[in-house]
């Protein structure tokens, strides 16, 4: 049997290009020519055998080959950066560390709800949260910088990165508001909400759909006072009652506690859903594993 050796500066230059997505960033943040990291790559690729990038347009992307190398270099070097944290005292406890990607629709309550279960696993977890885009995400994901993204919508069909969906359940919501609005457009409800002042999610957003369709099957025009891509802006518009809002129902306590803001009425027959979306079909990081397992078992974290 064949003992390949290679050199792991060779690695690790592939490693920083699959990162940053092309040559030219990986030679910018390692600070030398492009020609020493394609040089570097394509020694690697001589030493494995396999092409690891194939060009796409003006960039490259990973060939398979590629995607298991990465799999294996982000062991390799994440490890490392944790050894250097342990030793310089950064890192004492040994915290597990977890890189979120949270999806700017994604309400922040749901997104500390679910965290929340991976902080009580025996072994202490060190999150480290991103929020951004649905598809910047996935794009960082596909590329490893991240473990796992959060999130209101499934992968689509048409996508083309290697990316796998887990779903984290179907939560009712609830339509919440000031204590003033509250009690004026409670009694009633839902034909109270006829022209009553409406913070809602921009048309992007997988949630606002259901609740025009809601709207709709009760007759139901309210008054959109404001529409946003940011669930936590929205909550903190209704929070100063600019208008009602809508929430997830088994949140309603920590709503009031936050948003000082009172539930309404529950919109039978709208759901939210939330994913939990990987790079692998199957799940290995133990604390997403965690999230995956409690919103298995009881529906919603609570």
């Amino acid at each position: 049997m064949k003992i390949l050796a290679f050199n792991y500066k060779h690695l690790h230059y592939f490693w920083v290009a699959a990162k940053e997505g092309s040559v030219t960033g990986a030679a910018a943040r390692l600070g030398v020519a492009v020609q020493t990291i394609s040089g570097q790559i394509g020694l690697l690729e001589k030493a494995l055998g396999r092409s690891l990038f194939a060009p796409q347009g003006r960039g490259l992307v990973l060939t398979e080959a590629g995607r298991q190398v990465l799999g294996y270099a982000d062991q390799i070097f994440l490890l490392g950066e944790q050894m250097v944290e342990d030793l310089l005292g950064g890192n004492s406890g040994g915290a597990l560390r977890l890189v979120v990607g949270i999806s700017d629709a994604l309400p922040k309550l749901v997104a500390y709800r679910l965290l929340d279960v991976a902080l009580r696993l025996p072994v202490a977890v060190r999150p480290v949260c991103h929020e951004g885009e649905f598809g910047s995400l996935l794009a960082d994901l596909a590329l490893h910088k991240l473990d796992v993204v959060l999130t209101d919508r499934p992968v689509g069909p048409a996508s083309n990165l290697r990316v796998f969906g887990h779903s984290l359940g179907e939560w009712d919501i609830m339509i919440y508001g000031s204590r003033s609005l509250a009690e004026r457009y409670r009694p009633g409800f839902p034909d109270s909400l006829n022209g009553a002042p409406m913070l809602l999610p921009t048309r992007n957003n997988a949630l606002r759909g259901r609740l025009d369709q809601w709207f709709e099957a009760k007759s139901i025009r309210p008054e959109i006072a404001g529409e946003f891509e940011d669930s936590a802006l929205l909550m903190t518009f209704g929070r100063t009652g600019h208008g009602l809002f809508p929430a997830p129902a088994a949140l309603a306590s920590d709503v009031a506690e936050q948003f000082n803001a009172e539930s309404v009425g529950w919109m039978q027959g709208v759901q939210e859903h939330y994913y939990a979306i990987s790079s692998e079909r199957r799940i290995k990081h133990p604390a997403v594993e965690a999230i995956l397992s409690a919103t298995r078992d009881r529906g919603f974290v609570a």
